[in-house]
């Protein structure tokens, strides 16, 4: 099968065409990024993507490097440094999220539901 056919058939591959992949939140989100042969270390996701997000690493990150960010009440998500400047990483998922998944994780850390009568 043919590069080509392949990559059609790749949602993220698709994605990462357009210019931003997905739509980002800003949001405020705390949660744990380890980065490949390291230890974890606690960071704030700035924002989130079906594609991927911008978390606080004060600690250089280099492009290419594998790491999983693990927010609350979630498995580690794997995904790839895409950049780092100035103590913010960038980082597209391995595989994007599920759509309920991310709108799960914004209604919770944004607070959009109503929890008493309005």
């Amino acid at each position: 099968m043919s590069d080509h056919l392949l990559h059609t058939r790749d949602p993220y591959f698709a994605a990462a065409q357009e210019d931003r992949s997905a739509p980002r939140t800003r949001i405020s989100i705390p949660a744990t990024l380890r980065v490949s042969g390291g230890r974890g270390f606690q960071t704030v996701v700035h924002d989130l993507s079906l594609s991927g997000f911008c978390a606080a690493a004060i600690n250089r990150l280099h492009p290419g490097t594998i790491c999983w960010l693990t927010l609350p009440g979630l498995e580690a998500l794997q995904a790839e440094v895409i950049w780092w400047d100035n103590s913010l990483t960038g980082c597209a998922f391995e595989q994007l999220l599920s759509p309920i998944v991310h709108d799960n994780i914004l209604v919770r850390w944004r607070g959009d539901t109503c929890y008493r009568t309005c």
